[in-house]
């Protein structure tokens, strides 16, 4: 039982009293300082106790202890019942005050142990924020209505950045992961070739690596191609890149123009075809979709989303 050598604060954070200032009830428990607020309630000692899982004698002590260690009487007893004196009035709004601050405290923290309060911070690159945060959003929301979500997009970079500086609770990235990150792998993407419906290329089933040298390549920026570049880079090829962009879906957008070719995630092109030739690289590569968590203890909102994403996805894929 808490008893009353804390500091109570209103939930804005503001310092109302201590406890001990407001009822100088530093020996007795929160749960005893209703039983003058029932006593008058019901107007019996008898039913109060009844009520309260309590004795006649105990509630009858209480408030005894409660009057002599205020210096004046708080409840009158006569033939009528049991009614508040005037100090008594002065001084019930006060517990009861009390009263109401610890139930909402206590149904804050069964809340947040729940998962039903808090803010999860999410930070998601372009491909995943437009085909897997909006199933996942609507499924937590169904299960954690009270929960906020705030969502940040951007590029690995940006990802790597903001989970370094606490900017976000967790993050979409891809593996590997920046260090001093719990990462949850989620899936292996693939990476294909894409380029205009009439290029030479479109001719074949799949596009060796070593082909994709000579065109005008649209490349992300380097901070944001790690797994392109990968791929490039073990089959040895350099492309000859001719535009730049942080936009994923301006390299779609220049390769539908003729202006080029270029290697993506296929997951950024679902839906985007219709413009466009897609063929798998040989040999093939992929990247690795994992959610990226900064080490320490996350609310518990912050690892049910985690939870939720993991089963969305499995759910997807049908796992």
């Amino acid at each position: 039982m808490r008893r009353f050598d804390t500091v109570l604060f209103d939930l804005d954070g503001t310092l109302l009293d201590t406890l001990e200032d407001i009822c100088g009830a530093a020996n007795h428990t929160l749960r005893e300082l209703g039983y003058p607020e029932r006593t008058v309630e019901l107007g019996s000692l008898t039913k109060a106790a009844e009520a309260m899982g309590s004795t006649q004698s105990r509630i009858s002590h209480v408030l005894s202890a409660l009057e002599e260690e205020y210096g004046f009487v708080l409840l009158r007893r006569n033939r009528s019942g049991i009614r508040l004196t005037e100090a008594g009035a002065m001084v019930l709004p006060k517990m009861q005050e009390i009263l109401q601050k610890d139930r909402e405290l206590t149904e804050l923290v069964e809340d947040i142990r729940s998962a039903d309060a808090g803010t999860v911070r999410l930070g998601a690159f372009t491909s995943v924020a437009v085909h897997w945060l909006p199933g996942m959003i609507r499924t937590f929301q169904s299960a954690h209505p009270k929960a906020e979500l705030k969502m940040f997009n951007g590029d690995y970079h940006d990802m790597e950045q903001w989970l370094r500086e606490g900017e976000v609770d967790l993050g979409f990235v891809t593996l590997p992961a920046p260090e001093g990150m719990r990462t949850i792998p989620l899936t292996q993407d693939p990476l294909v070739a894409i380029m205009p419906k009439n290029h030479r290329l479109a001719q074949l089933d799949e596009i060796p690596i070593q082909e994709l040298g000579e065109d005008p390549f649209i490349s992300l920026l380097q901070s944001s191609a790690h797994d392109i570049h990968r791929a490039l880079d073990n089959a040895g090829v350099r492309p000859n890149i001719k535009f730049t962009t942080k936009d994923d879906y301006a390299i779609l957008a220049m390769v539908e123009q003729g202006l080029g070719i270029s290697i993506v995630p296929q997951l950024l092109i679902q839906g985007r075809t219709q413009n466009l030739a897609v063929r798998p690289l040989k040999p093939r590569a992929s990247r690795t979709i994992a959610l990226a968590i900064p080490e320490g203890k996350p609310l518990p909102v912050v690892e049910a989303f985690a939870r939720t994403a993991v089963d969305w996805v499995n759910g997807q894929s049908g796992k």
